[in-house]
């Protein structure tokens, strides 16, 4: 018996007089990487050298080429000595890194963000003190060889490029807007790019036109979920990752977070096997829909490779 690719389903679907789809589809992007490629995988949550290598290792047993990894407890968390080791570890093989900025609300002292209307501060800044020291976090780690930052603050989005372009930080220096800036709709988006922004994380329920949207706005990569942790949702949107890629590229994919109960934290053995296993699931997806070739290569600016 045959395999139905999507668009053999959706004419079979036509032949018997069904509907083929929801609605009428998106139109597709013609925006894509500087080397024309469409979607790069990004996994999340390796935290630390040893987090970073166990991933890089398990990708290879799946074939699978990582485009680049988030650090997401923050810069504060991690001595010296692991920042030169991921640096080694991203330089040798390729890989982009993007560090979170710390210290952020959450480790502060301030008890707003921990009541139930504070929350929605998120991860976003009290006062010049803490620019300030996540300004010298951003310093540290960029003279470690850190390319790649991971903002959750307007303000100290506009400072970073600003330093930027002052000379103060390396010129590849990239900034990608974090989730937790809760980025959903394509003004928001067009001001984080007029600010600076070289990737944008959007919030992770977006629907196709909605992303079709926002795609519109901006020029730069848009960094899509496949699936979220449970405490972010639980959504599974495998099956979909092959629209996002015709409708929003370019994007860099989030892949494998479903297999964690918790974000940001130090995923376990079992939990990082899961995750790639799901970033595997992704690629197998985007094969058999003809797409599995046009993952962006080693060169592009914004996958924030490190340099010693």
């Amino acid at each position: 018996m045959s395999t139905f690719t999507g668009p053999e389903i959706r004419d079979y679907l036509s032949d018997q007089g069904l509907p083929s789809r929801d609605a009428l589809p998106e139109p597709s992007s013609e925006k894509a990487f500087q080397d024309g490629g469409k979607f790069g995988i990004e996994l999340s949550s390796i935290n630390n050298a040893s987090v970073l290598r166990d991933a890089l290792s398990l990708a290879k047993e799946h074939s699978i080429r990582i485009s680049r990894c988030d650090e997401c407890r923050g810069i504060t968390r991690l001595p010296n000595a692991d920042i030169r080791e991921m640096v080694r570890i991203g330089e040798g093989e390729g890989i982009g890194l993007v560090f979170s900025i710390g210290p952020r609300a959450i480790y502060d002292i301030g008890g707003f963000v921990r009541s139930p209307n504070g929350r929605r501060m998120g991860y976003r800044l009290r006062g010049m003190e803490q620019i300030v020291h996540a300004v010298d976090s951003v310093k540290r780690a960029a003279d470690l060889g850190i390319r790649g930052f991971l903002v959750y603050d307007l303000g100290l989005l506009r400072l970073l490029h600003q330093m930027r372009e002052d000379g103060k930080l390396p010129k590849r220096t990239m900034l990608k807007i974090s989730v937790h800036m809760g980025c959903a709709n394509p003004l928001s988006a067009k001001v984080y790019e007029d600010l600076g922004a070289n990737t944008i994380n959007p919030v992770p329920d977006l629907d196709f036109a909605m992303l079709r949207a926002m795609r519109a706005a901006v020029n730069c990569p848009l960094d899509l979920f496949s699936d979220t942790a449970a405490e972010a949702g639980g959504f599974l949107r495998t099956h979909e990752v092959p629209e996002f890629v015709r409708i929003a590229a370019p994007i860099y994919l989030k892949c494998g977070a479903i297999s964690q109960v918790h974000q940001n934290h130090l995923p376990s053995t079992d939990e990082l096997r899961e995750r790639v296993r799901q970033t595997a699931c992704v690629l197998e997806s985007l094969e058999r829909h003809g797409l599995a070739d046009t993952q962006v290569g080693h060169d592009e600016p914004t996958l924030a490779l490190p340099e010693r």
